[in-house]
């Protein structure tokens, strides 16, 4: 898969996730497949303004050699300069705009899957990055939703007007901010802006396992997917969708033993990057994936939860039954969000008078949330 001048060996990209696609995740997400590896979201403003918070945020592993960064923001000076500085500073390889977050506080502001109702606005904040991003050879492209409800679609606007803007490509979650997590993602969608735009089209939405890919790029002649929630608890993903897109036979499910194999391998990796007490404490969010269909009890579930050692957490995992088999009822099943879909989506007042946001005034967050 070509993004510009970025060629990505396996068409393959990890979503980021706040609070999940640290350094660490994408380490471990790496040494199982290939793909792109993204870091979790970060804020134009914050990252322009010298936000010790976001600049925490960009850390990357030694071994990470192609460095990828969401980037989120709604004024295009300040979006154009923190393209800027992710490539001067922090040596990116890859920036992709968030235009597709579901969360209310985002979208009452006008940002994530809000935004691109104001096609001007859009186009605008789409030029900056990419003229920022140009001279470094760094390509840009940009994820989004369907529209903001079934009224209110945007997603062919904004293929073309990320192609006019000079994106290397774009990702189309197939739901709308409405939808946010619930139903099932609409790929026929994603088939209408691969027919629409000349530029690659990634789609995203409901790859739960390795053959969800290869039935998404059929269905829709995607250039590739993106993958957000299928690989909570489940890195291995990456190693299954290595193999299926190399045209070999995907690994078995994994054994409880080797489950928890892979859960000591991530707190191993969070407490090299953050420290062990606080890399145990950022494992613990992850204790429910790991094991979610497993029949480890309550009690064990709780401490787990609790850990703050990385031999507390080796005491625990001896206590479950290696043998155990990977559970088949989750195969193809949902995981992380999901919920219902929003009775109203939180706009700011009059935003749906006007889609093309030329001058309109939209608030720059330094804590945006997450994901789309």
């Amino acid at each position: 898969m070509a993004l510009g001048s970025l060629q990505v060996a396996t068409p393959v990209v990890l979503a980021p996730m706040a609070g999940v696609t640290n350094a660490a995740f994408r380490r471990l997400c790496a040494e199982q497949g290939a793909g792109l590896y993204v870091c979790e979201m970060i804020t134009s403003r914050g990252l322009v303004e010298g936000d010790q918070h976001t600049r925490d945020m960009l850390v990357f592993d030694e071994l990470e050699t192609t460095r990828s960064v969401q980037l989120y923001g709604t004024d295009p000076a300040t979006v154009g300069r923190a393209a800027q500085i992710l490539c001067e500073e922090y040596g990116v390889a890859h920036i992709d705009l968030n235009f597709g977050c579901p969360v209310p506080k985002v979208t009452r502001k006008g940002g994530g899957g809000a935004l691109p109702w104001k096609r001007g606005l859009l186009a605008r904040i789409l030029e900056q990055a990419v003229a920022a991003a140009t001279p470094y050879d760094v390509p840009v492209t940009m994820k989004t939703r369907k529209g903001i409800d079934a009224d209110h679609l945007t997603y062919l606007d904004a293929g073309r007007i990320a192609q006019e803007s000079g994106c290397a490509a774009i990702a189309l979650h197939g739901r709308t901010v409405e939808q946010a997590y619930s139903g099932v993602a609409d790929w026929d969608a994603i088939g209408e802006l691969v027919e629409h735009v000349d530029i690659p089209v990634l789609g995203n939405g409901d790859i739960w396992e390795a053959a969800d890919a290869l039935r998404m790029m059929s269905h829709t002649g995607a250039a590739g997917v993106v993958v957000g929630r299928g690989c909570l608890g489940r890195p291995w993903l990456f190693r299954d969708l290595a193999a299926a897109f190399a045209g070999e036979e995907v690994a078995t499910l994994p054994s409880l033993g080797e489950v928890c194999a892979m859960m000591r391998r991530h707190a191993e990796l969070l407490a090299q990057h953050m420290g062990e007490e606080r890399g145990c404490k950022e494992f613990r969010k992850h204790v429910s994936w790991y094991l979610k269909g497993f029949r480890a009890g309550g009690e064990l579930r709780r401490n787990l939860g609790l850990v703050d050692t990385l031999a507390a957490l080796d005491r625990l995992l001896d206590e479950l039954d290696p043998t155990e088999e990977f559970p088949a009822s989750e195969l193809g099943a949902p995981r992380g969000r999901q919920g219902s879909a929003r009775k109203r989506v939180a706009l700011p007042e009059g935003w749906l008078d006007d889609s093309d946001g030329a001058g309109c005034a939209v608030v720059d967050d330094l804590d945006a949330g997450s994901g789309g």
